[in-house]
């Protein structure tokens, strides 16, 4: 667990941000590929990468001032430190609006294109977890399982003390994720039934590894973290989807007899 790989005069090259960058790459690689795959426009695929994760980043850090916003209140300087601090979900959702956006702009169907690009979030998260893994950050309660992990020269988890993985364990569900996804891509027939079923896999995958995490700085909405909160109501729009363009092909289909 090292952040700080390699250092060459005033550059360092860090895990996070190196994961972060390959997981962006095997996103837009992975969606271009199964882009062709699907006769879309890949020649886009570049572009919407770029939006995306535009968007993503901004919605993280946007999310995560929220979560602060009474430090923030109290001292309005945490605002200038836009390096650390960001959260999954704002990400996601920014990604999201994002891309949205930009299907409107290049008038592309927004659920095809949700389709592709979902199972290739799912992967991105999995690389930028191990680099969360790396930095030390996202990190989960104590524990006495052999199967902890010890930090030792962290500049975000307690040192020396042993603790459930959480990084890794999120980052094992996002590849998982991911294959189910690209599995399910080959099955199901209507449009935006792959996105709702990420959102539903993420959101119950999260809602649960939240109760081990030990990084109280995310805030809390009653008994629940911030990021419990949210799982719930993207669990319910990840089953409307689902259920939504089912009964709405149902419909189609009735009316075509």
């Amino acid at each position: 667990m090292k952040n700080e790989l390699l250092t060459i005069g005033p550059v360092t090259l860090y895990g996070y941000g190196l994961m972060i960058a390959i997981g962006i790459m095997a996103a837009y690689l992975s969606a271009e590929y199964r882009a062709k795959k699907y006769k879309l426009n890949y020649e886009l695929i570049f572009s919407l990468t770029l939006w995306c994760a535009g968007g993503g980043i901004l919605g993280a850090k946007v999310l995560y001032y929220i979560t602060q916003i009474n430090d923030i209140i109290d001292n309005p300087k945490v605002l200038l430190n836009v390096t650390e601090g960001f959260v999954v979900y704002g990400g996601i959702i920014g990604g999201i609006f994002a891309g949205f956006l930009f299907c409107r702009k290049e008038k592309l169907n927004f659920l095809q294109y949700f389709d592709l690009v979902m199972p290739s979030i799912a992967l991105a998260q999995g690389f930028g977890r191990i680099g969360c893994f790396l930095s030390g950050c996202c990190y989960g309660v104590e524990t006495s399982s052999p199967f902890g992990i010890i930090f030792h020269d962290s500049l975000h988890a307690p040192n020396g003390v042993r603790l459930v993985p959480t990084q890794l364990l999120s980052s094992g569900l996002d590849f998982l994720n991911f294959f189910i996804l690209i599995n399910l891509a080959k099955r199901v027939k209507k449009d935006g039934q792959v996105a709702g079923f990420y959102l539903i896999f993420y959101s119950a995958g999260r809602f649960v590894l939240e109760f081990f995490r030990g990084d109280l700085i995310r805030g809390s909405i009653g008994k629940l973290s911030t990021s419990q909160f949210i799982s719930v109501f993207l669990f319910i729009i990840g089953c409307g989807i689902v259920l939504g363009m089912e009964l709405n092909a149902k419909r189609m289909k009735e009316k075509s007899v």
